[in-house]
């Protein structure tokens, strides 16, 4: 009989209980009794390599005891990482892997070097993130192109500013907000992240990363959420990884931070239009340890974004499972979803080139020749944005005509669609063809925008174009189908036809008789 219940012990607790028992009818005793209870693959599996150590059991029974293939993923239990076991560990149970295949299983192209490709999960080891490990600040990628940074950088410098500073308040912990970028000469970029919020600057200079590469910028990101490199450039910070960490939802946003946070062991909320901190209680046994318990967990960033229903969002949360930390949480941010704070360039941070040596061998893809987009429609930062959908399809040319008549009526509007507009066969006249393109598309894969007034006309209200107008001030909708789903989440829904309805609105305007500030707040303008 043994002392050792498994059901009452953590992975950890229990592999380190093994270690001290060297009598294989005690181990066996255990198994048992994982088996009755919690019956958790990896547990077993931590028998089974006890079981072998102390010689009572060789690596062929273990498989064929629990019937469960070595390397299975069971939820929230991993193996050992790097973190745990060393940085050769991993390298070396693969290698002892392939030897005891080769033994088991003679192949007549062993003498063929492996691709890798052949069987690409045989030697695969689930990780456990870094357990017990030290926590803090929040990270922000900021994107730079041309030489210059991206809005959304600064979006999220001032959200994330404005987030850490309540975290100071709520939690009685200063840490700071993080910025970090790579490029050409981008040393003074750092400095301006310092002047829009950020605490901390951390640059890597490299001629040869002018543009986004895969590769480089996931392994120096990697790098330096880890605190790895040179003392100078590490000893300003005392954590395993970031608390908190932020991308763009761009393009090589999207990409970046998928390849991160895979590298860092963590989870990742897409397309988050909203961000705040606060503690949750949960009492999911996966993420308790135990059926019936409930855990607190603290400093928790909720990650909002739009659900498929179009009328809901969804909180997304990083939470730990016992024994198994997810760090960095980490979120990207639709463009268009916060606000900059001002430029301080008084204001004071540290600003660190970050060391490291690329390999060439990352830089394999080379950008021989490249063109020059045309800058495009910025619809964001206007007081006014007039959209057009579909409901323009009986004249598409003359929908386009009032649309930007009415924008035009205003001093400071700029002409929307939506993407049913973007991917129709429509034909417009030559003078109007242009309004017709992506750089005007509004919504969850276009541009998002906040204008005081939003005049929707002819627009049916999916989920996609919601997420792209809904922090309006005000929105109003034209549509003849009163069913239309933009008619929930309008303030003012005028049932007419648009070619009928924008006509009469624009003279309106024009002569005075509706106030941007009256249109509003609903208290102007004829019936």
């Amino acid at each position: 009989m043994t002392d050792v219940d498994p059901t009452e012990h953590t992975l950890d607790e229990l592999t380190d209980e093994l270690e001290t028992i060297d009598d294989a009818d005690e181990l066996q005793t255990i198994l048992e009794a994982e088996q009755a209870g919690q019956d958790r693959a990896t547990a077993r599996e931590a028998v089974h390599k006890r079981l072998e150590d102390i010689g009572e059991l060789d690596g062929d029974e273990t498989e064929e005891s629990d019937g469960v293939e070595e390397g299975t993923e069971t939820e929230g239990e991993y193996e050992g990482t790097k973190e745990d076991v060393g940085e050769e560990a991993e390298g070396e149970e693969i290698e002892e892997a392939v030897e005891d295949d080769e033994e088991s299983e003679p192949d007549e192209a062993d003498d063929e070097e492996d691709d890798g490709l052949s069987h690409p999960t045989r030697d695969k080891r689930h990780v456990r993130a870094l357990a017990d490990g030290e926590y803090a600040d929040m990270w922000v990628f900021c994107e730079t192109q041309g030489g210059e940074l991206l809005d959304v950088s600064l979006e999220m410098l001032g959200k994330a500013r404005g987030l850490m500073d309540q975290f100071a308040d709520d939690y009685g912990d200063e840490e700071r907000v993080v910025a970090f970028l790579m490029g050409d000469d981008c040393e003074g970029l750092a400095e301006e992240c310092i002047a829009y919020g950020a605490d901390v600057a951390v640059y890597h200079d490299d001629n040869r990363l002018e543009r986004f590469l895969h590769k480089p910028y996931t392994e120096i990101t990697s790098h330096m959420a880890r605190g790895e490199g040179t003392v100078e450039s590490t000893d300003w910070r005392e954590y395993d990884k970031p608390r908190y960490i932020l991308f763009p939802a761009t393009n090589n946003g999207r990409d970046l931070s998928a390849k991160v946070q895979a590298e860092l062991d963590s989870g990742l909320a897409s397309d988050c239009s909203d961000l705040y901190i606060e503690e949750n209680e949960v009492s999911n046994p996966v993420k308790t340890g135990e059926p019936g318990v409930k855990k607190t967990f603290e400093k928790v960033l909720h990650m909002k974004r739009p659900d498929f229903s179009g009328f809901e969002y969804s909180t997304i949360l990083c939470l730990d499972n016992p024994g198994r930390e997810f760090h960095p949480q980490g979120a990207s941010i639709i463009p268009g979803s916060f606000d900059p704070i001002e430029r301080d360039p008084d204001r004071e941070g540290l600003v660190i080139e970050h060391d490291m040596d690329l390999e060439e061998d990352w830089f394999r893809v080379e950008i021989t020749e490249h063109d020059q987009l045309e800058a495009g429609i910025d619809l964001t930062g206007h007081e006014v944005v007039v959209c057009l959908g579909r409901g323009i399809a009986d004249d598409p040319t003359q929908g386009m005509e009032l649309g930007l008549d009415l924008a035009d009526a205003f001093e400071d509007a700029e002409l929307g669609i939506t993407r049913g507009i973007v991917t129709s066969s429509y034909q417009f006249e030559g003078h109007v063809e242009e309004y017709s393109k992506e750089e005007r598309q509004i919504g969850e894969t276009g541009q998002v925008v906040a204008p005081k007034l939003y005049i929707a006309a002819g627009v049916s209200g999916a989920v996609q174009h919601k997420v792209g107008m809904d922090e309006a001030d005000t929105i109003v909708s034209i549509n003849t189908d009163t069913d239309a789903r933009i008619r929930d989440f309008s303030d003012y829904f005028v049932e007419g036809d648009l070619f009928e309805v924008l006509p009469r609105l624009t003279s309106a305007v024009e002569s005075g008789k509706i106030e941007l500030e009256a249109m509003a707040d609903g208290s102007g303008g004829d019936d």
